[in-house]
């Protein structure tokens, strides 16, 4: 086996003046360029500066913006035998809150750096005293002699993204990192010929085991880019593939729903040829349906195909990948049954939910589908744990022995090895991986499954002002169950003219349709209020914390709310009454209006033994009607003088017993129309003040014009 610190010997005897690495900014200018000989100088000369301040298996911190320095110091790391562990790059001369956690973990003895972040000395020491700090930039050439590496030598810390919990240092091996990028190269079809475009971060495990050292490991070249440069310029990535006509370039999903919503906007750039490109990657966070159809159709007249996707699915702690498409075969997708996910079972059938593959097990990778409660291997179609094992398993948490012996030394029924226990739910059907969701974020609601980001996909989609990739679900406790609560950002360029109720009844009307399920809150945020892994992924967790300690700030505020709602009839609360109170069926059941403005409205009823009747002329009987009365005020508050509205279409859930004093039936117009609206009501028991939401209702109704005497 030749381990990477070999490979670079090699490639820098055997071609020294090969171009490795090209950095592009955001201008699409080349900015820097480093050949294997290069590399090769450059990283000995930093080996032997480290081995004047750091003994073999000592760690030292790797703090750069995006640039080719980086990748000096980290193969100067590996021909020092210290253990290298990158972080994420300072922001405005700020040593950010995890880099500071990593510090005070890891313990680095040395730090490799630009000349220019300099004073940021004084931030990190005050965290670990005595450190070394070497510019990599201004480091004369030395010579050294590399220090040997076997197959289990640590090769650096790979620290996770803390999606769901603080990061931990995974401990990566020289072997590890062969095996992975073996994988690779055989899953990717790799040659020396795949030049690969890259753009994550480099401290991220896609970035630089990725987009970094699988070039190297295959004789490649890379073009390189920062991420800032691809969230300002998508186009700017795509461009760079078409330039350098890229075999490789990937993303998460939310880059190509960018590139999607930048060629909306300015249009596809003329002359782009995406001809070229054979892998394009799609991972570290879920795949997306809808995207994959909308970036093809979108670039298909830039010679983009479809075939072309390649979904996978890896993490830090298998080093990088586990599964992948085959190349030039496309995403495989399945139309799941809604009810049988929720309990936990993967059927296909037509009209449910699509599910996008991540691929087949790669060669070196042993998968398993594992009930975690039980460590017995599901059945067939059955969504457990995801377990891995194979040589590219890392090694275990940095200094955390009980959690590397509950998440890499776990051992499942019929099995005498070591498996990686992920977090992750999944199920393998006709050997393809479905990635279901993180088991912490799983949401359990009256004994069904909910995965969040299912619950996330539609919000975003209920209304165009919802920012994409950057909504929140997660459960909190309630009076009785636990409450479903949705954070979601609201987009720059709609803060000032989307309405807020309008929002707001989208998102929970859709929820209502799409999954059977109410809110128990919807918080509206500005851009950037929800925290985020290094590769895109929500942090629930940390929203949850955030919102349990009341700590969001909620959208609009007062300098950027839009015009109240105005009804076209000045005595619209009197038109409503009148209208809805001379009913039969309101006479009998003796409620009366509290609230009402326009585009909302509420019904106070006095409990009764009818309340629990669940049958009759309407869904859900006496609850369900009362549903109709509240969605169809709140609907007729926005309707001129003489018209009416008469229901059409109508949905009731019914989701607790109704109990206590009263039921308060609150509607809200969802959209409204000429000729139809869209109103959606919640119904709660009232028990000492305390609400319990026990129906949602979703009505469609036809606006009617009276005649006149």
């Amino acid at each position: 086996m030749m381990l990477l610190p070999e490979i670079l010997r090699g490639r820098a005897a055997g071609e020294p003046d090969r171009r490795a690495y090209v950095f592009v900014n955001e201008n699409g200018d080349e900015t820097a360029e480093l050949s294997y000989a290069a590399l090769h100088r450059r990283a000995l000369a930093v080996a032997a500066e480290l081995s004047r301040v750091c003994a073999p298996g000592d760690r030292a911190l790797l703090m750069f913006p995006q640039c080719l320095d980086f990748i000096v110091a980290y193969f100067g790391c590996l021909y020092a035998g210290v253990i290298a562990v990158p972080v994420n790059p300072p922001r405005r001369n700020r040593v950010q809150d995890a880099t500071r956690s990593i510090v005070q973990d890891c313990e680095p003895a040395a730090v490799l750096t630009l000349s220019g972040l300099a004073p940021l000395k004084s931030d990190v020491d005050s965290l670990v005293g005595g450190l070394a700090w070497l510019a990599v930039d201004e480091l004369p050439d030395a010579d050294f002699t590399p220090v040997e590496a076997s197959a289990d030598t640590l090769a650096f810390l790979q620290y996770t993204s803390g999606s769901t919990s603080a990061p931990k240092g995974v401990m990566v091996s020289h072997g590890n990192l062969v095996a992975n990028e073996d994988m690779i190269r055989h899953g990717f079809g790799h040659d020396a010929e795949s030049t690969v475009v890259g753009w994550a971060p480099f401290f991220h495990d896609q970035g630089l085991i990725g987009n970094v050292l699988q070039p190297l490991y295959v004789g490649a070249t890379a073009i390189l880019l920062s991420p800032s440069a691809f969230i300002r310029r998508p186009a700017l990535w795509l461009s760079t593939i078409s330039r350098y006509r890229a075999h490789t370039s990937g993303g998460p999903n939310f880059a190509y729903d960018a590139c999607v919503a930048q060629a909306e906007r300015s249009g596809v750039p003329e002359g782009l040829d995406l001809s070229s490109w054979r892998v394009a990657f799609n991972g570290a966070e879920p795949i997306r349906p809808e995207t994959l159809r909308r970036f093809s159709e979108t670039f298909a007249p830039a010679g983009f195909r479809a075939s072309r996707f390649y979904p996978c699915y890896g993490l830090a702690e298998a080093t990088l990948i586990v599964t992948g498409s085959r190349k030039d075969r496309g995403p495989r997708t399945v139309t799941a049954d809604v009810e049988d996910l929720a309990n936990g079972k993967l059927t296909a059938r037509p009209g449910g939910r699509e599910l996008a593959g991540a691929g087949a097990v790669l060669p070196g990778a042993d998968v398993r589908i594992v009930d975690p409660e039980t460590r017995i291997p599901c059945q067939p179609g059955e969504i457990g744990e995801i377990w891995v094992a194979g040589d590219h398993v890392a090694q275990g948490y940095w200094k955390q022995p009980e959690a590397t012996d509950e998440t890499f030394r776990a051992r499942c029924a019929g099995s005498d090895r070591d498996f990686l226990r992920t977090g992750d739910l999944g199920v393998l059907a006709e050997g393809e991986l479905y990635v279901a969701g993180r088991r912490k974020d799983l949401i359990i609601l009256r004994g069904r499954n909910h995965y969040p980001h299912d619950l996330e996909r539609t919000a975003e989609t209920a209304h165009p002002a919802v920012r994409r990739g950057s909504v929140a679900a997660f459960a909190v406790p309630g009076a009785e169950t636990e409450k479903l609560v949705l954070v979601a950002e609201i987009q720059r360029d709609h803060r000032h003219d989307a309405r807020p109720a309008d929002v707001t009844g989208a998102i929970r009307a859709a929820v209502v349709a799409e999954h059977d399920l109410a809110l128990g809150d919807l918080v509206l945020v500005r851009h950037g209020q929800l925290e985020k892994t290094s590769s895109g992924k929500i942090r629930r967790a940390a929203a949850r914390t955030r919102y349990l300690a009341r700590a969001f700030t909620r959208w609009p505020q007062d300098s950027e709310r839009t015009q109240p709602v105005t009804a076209p009839n000045p005595d619209f609360a009197q038109a409503v009454t009148d209208v809805v109170l001379s009913m039969p069926a309101a006479k009998h059941l003796g409620f009366s209006f509290g609230r009402i403005e326009p585009g909302t409205a509420e019904i106070i009823q006095p409990w009764r033994e009818e309340l629990s009747q669940h049958s009759g002329f309407f869904q859900g009987g006496v609850l369900g009607s009362l549903a109709d009365f509240a969605a169809g005020s709140a609907a007729g508050t926005l309707l001129p003088a003489g018209w009416v509205n008469m229901t059409v279409d109508y949905t009731v859930k019914l989701l607790a017993p109704a109990k206590g004093e009263k039921v308060i039936a609150r509607g809200r117009t969802v959209k409204a129309g000429h000729t139809t609206t869209v109103a959606a009501a919640e119904l709660y028991s009232v028990t000492d003040g305390e609400e319990t939401l026990c129906a949602t209702a979703l009505v469609t109704m036809r606006n009617i014009k009276l005649p006149q005497d």
